[in-house]
């Protein structure tokens, strides 16, 4: 029996609509000229009856609000105006949201920009409307980004939501009943999308794979300022430094690393392959050089952390090892100077009831700590959480055993697993390496202090916290590898060793003033 509207719309009256209203959402969708015109009032009652109603229920009245489909009406110009209205309409349904739902909610608003960055990507913009066009989505991708951002100022693990319809169904009021959930996130992997379906959607997962659209979507509309190609490197790098710096977001820096094993990037769509790989060695160096604190301070979420810390810094050495053998050995130092190879052997062991001391591995380097993992494993020890990051770190080992030359970087590897350097010729080239590290730690510095300025408005209302410190490994970050020859040999000098530090720009302590 049907409940109407005389009856409260609370508890259990409450779910037979909402699961009726769904139901005869999906059988709208089946047919061949949907019409929702008639379901407003039923979804407009559901909104109004929550201050904070189901995540399906949003999504569903903001689809039938804003037209099925409607983003692909009008030119390039028009679907903006259209993007626009789409994430007032959005953010301003999710007002008493939690701020992952927040930005989950946000994924069409990510897809229709998407569609137009890829058009706008593929003109020569000549044209006044054109140029006009791509000023507009700057501003919006600018405008969604801030938005996410202040959501994300403060991490909390928020429950799950269980769908009435599956997420596949509700991605059909977007993308067209012959499509899906992988065509709604076009900028998040096959793998990465595998792998949060097996998460069941987990509200903060899907949160932080919008954000990294958003994210990439920025660091595309990049390439379209008039910057010579090592500016704009060193743009990018202390943009995404600052960046995560002031995110603070396991979600999104997980998805962020699981992405970077892709190759090519999901953004080879947009980008030229030469730009792919350009911003392939700016996010490497971003998330392997720096030490993030707040990766260390998120109990639920540092083994998952911790492992995907490790896979990505083997592949970038795979990556890079016939290319820049320096960034090679900056990557491994990095790594093995950081907290990450303690935290793995400390969770695994305690994990699987080891000795932390007879079961270690011998070495503390990515390659042989993914070595121990597998060898776990391989005696029926439960280590890695999900299959797709384990077939990372099978196949990169399979990569590097076939690939690795004999007698070059391996027989620089101490016993403990770290690279060192021969000091031959360091003294004479000191001083200009310290000058090129410090340039980039400066640059570093800006932009961790122009996130913190942008942010400080938004956040007055939290209370004053600790100021905290990012640790940054010193590395020649001007060092282009794009067009290195393959065999470059190895360099003789290096500072990687060396630290500066930089406030966090999410310390809020002089936030109030």
């Amino acid at each position: 029996m049907e409940v109407t509207g005389l009856v409260p719309l609370v508890g259990e009256n409450y779910d037979v609509k909402m699961k009726n209203s769904m139901q005869d959402i999906l059988s709208e969708i089946s047919k061949e000229s949907p019409n929702f015109s008639h379901f407003v009032d039923a979804f407009y009652e559901l909104m109004q009856a929550k201050v904070d109603p189901p995540f399906e229920v949003i999504w569903v009245y903001a689809a039938i609000k804003f037209g099925y489909q409607n983003f692909e009406k009008g030119d390039t110009l028009d679907r903006i105006l259209s993007a626009k209205g789409l994430f007032q309409l959005l953010s301003s349904c999710s007002v008493s949201a939690g701020a992952s739902k927040s930005v989950a909610l946000l994924a069409p608003v990510v897809f229709v920009v998407q569609k137009v960055v890829l058009e706008l990507f593929g003109k020569e913009l000549k044209l006044k409307r054109e140029k006009k066009a791509m000023r507009e989505v700057k501003s919006l991708v600018d405008v969604v980004l801030g938005y996410m951002s202040i959501c994300c100022s403060e991490i909390s693990d928020e429950e799950n939501f269980d769908l009435v319809l599956g997420f596949t169904n509700l991605a059909c009021l977007w993308v067209g009943k012959n499509d899906g959930f992988e065509s709604l996130l076009p900028l998040v992997s096959s793998d990465v999308c595998g792998w949060l379906c097996a998460r069941e959607f987990d509200v903060g997962y899907l949160a932080g794979a919008v954000f990294m659209e958003v994210f990439f979507l920025k660091l595309c509309l990049s390439f379209h300022l008039e910057l010579s190609r090592d500016e704009l490197e060193i743009n990018l790098k202390s943009w995404i430094v600052g960046s995560i710096t002031s995110f603070q977001n396991v979600y999104f820096l997980e998805i962020l690393m699981r992405t970077t094993l892709e190759t090519p990037l999901p953004l080879i769509s947009i980008l030229k392959p030469e730009d792919e790989i350009l911003l392939r060695t700016v996010l490497f160096d971003a998330v392997l050089l720096v030490e993030y604190p707040f990766l260390y301070q998120n109990a639920t979420h540092i083994k998952n952390l911790t492992l995907t810390r490790l896979i990505t810094t083997h592949e970038a050495v795979e990556y890079f090892r016939e290319l820049d053998q320096n960034r090679v050995i900056s990557y491994i130092k990095a790594f093995s100077s950081s907290n990450i190879p303690s935290q793995i052997v400390k969770l695994v062991t305690s994990q699987n009831g080891l000795d932390e001391k007879a079961g270690a591995p011998n070495g503390l380097s990515p390659k042989g700590l993914i070595n121990w993992l597998l060898s776990l494993e391989s005696r029926g020890l439960f280590v890695f959480e999900d299959d797709i990051l384990k077939s990372h770190a099978k196949l990169s080992l399979d990569i590097s055993h076939t690939e690795q030359p004999t007698g070059a970087l391996d027989s620089k590897i101490t016993d403990d697993g770290l690279f060192y350097v021969d000091n031959v010729g360091e003294e004479e080239n000191r001083a200009e390496e310290d000058k090129q590290n410090n340039t980039i730690s400066d640059a570093f510095v800006a932009a961790a202090q122009t996130m913190k300025s942008n942010d400080n408005e938004s956040r007055k209302r939290k209370s004053k916290s600790k100021r905290k410190k990012i640790k940054f490994v010193k590395y020649d970050l001007l060092q282009n590898s794009v067009g290195v020859k393959a065999g470059t040999s190895a360099p003789t000098n290096d500072s990687s060793s060396g630290e500066s530090e930089v406030e966090d720009p999410n310390s809020d302590s002089d936030s109030d003033s």
